[in-house]
This record gives structure tokens, sequence and C-alpha cells, in this order.
């Protein structure tokens, strides 16, 4: 993987392939010939990173199964990275936002590396339990449809 070689393309409207060709500053941390990761500037907790591919790819659903090993097989890395840069950083949220209902606001793919310092450090996140509202029959119905699409 790490000798390929990504064939650039980018978007005239994206932010982030403007930071890619330098027309737009940022703070990068790492990059190579898959990804570019830079400090995302609003900084929603002190070391939040993101990581984008260093061609424009809209989100997760338009990756091949190469690209998706190339970028994903560096987060590790680059996440400890992040972590041992701080000794008061305990954990980290990594996010992958892919849509705009799923607060995906740059259409341009990029993995979230979201430090986290304690419970209270101005981050949340909420996964509602709707358990009461399945039966096993609705579970059921629900993994046929997704296996199918993974058999078609």
């Amino acid at each position: 993987m790490d000798q390929m070689t990504l064939e650039p393309h980018y978007a005239d409207d994206c932010v982030f392939c403007k930071i890619l060709t330098g027309e737009i500053p940022s703070y990068t941390v790492y990059e190579d010939n898959i990804v570019k990761a830079f400090l995302d500037i609003s900084q929603g907790t002190p070391g939040h990173t993101l990581v984008i591919p260093k061609t424009h790819v809209k989100d997760i659903f338009a990756y091949d199964a190469d690209l998706a090993a190339a970028v994903f097989s560096r987060i590790p890395k680059i996440a400890r990275a992040v972590k041992d840069s701080d000794p008061a950083i305990k954990g980290m949220n990594i996010l992958n936002n892919n849509g705009q209902v799923a607060y995906q606001s740059v259409f341009h793919s990029h993995i979230h590396l979201v430090p986290r310092y304690t419970d209270h450090d101005d981050f949340k996140m909420l996964f509602k339990d709707n358990s009461g509202n399945y039966t096993p029959e609705a579970y059921s119905a629900i993994q046929a449809k997704i296996k199918a699409q993974l058999e078609a």
C-alpha cells in the first residue's frame, strides 16, 4: 500500500482541495503520498486533527477497497502521534461523517481525530438506546436487507 500513488483530482470549490494545492494554508502534522493530516481550524479540543486523502473523494461511499485500505491504514500512526503529543490526552474519538444529515460540512472525505482530556472537555456524542423499539423480527428484517446488499 505504501507504494500506491493517488491520481490527483481536485474540485475547484473544495476547501480541502485548496489546502492540498497550497491555495489555503494549513497546520500540517503529517503528509505522505496518500494522505495529509492537519489541525482542524475549529480545534474542538486541543490537537483536533483531520486526515484527508490527497485526491478529491466526496465521502466513504466513493472509496474503493484500495483507497480505503491506504487511507485508513494510516489512522493508527497519526492517532498515536496526536495522543503522544500531550500526556493529558486520555482518549480519542475518531469520526467520519458522511452526508449532510450526518454532520458532514466539507464534502471531501475526512477523518476527525479528536483528543479527549476529560469527560467534561466540551465534546459530546450521544447514542440513544432505541432497543425498546425493536422486536427480534424487526432486527432480522434490517439484518436481511443489509446482507442482501453485501451479497449483490
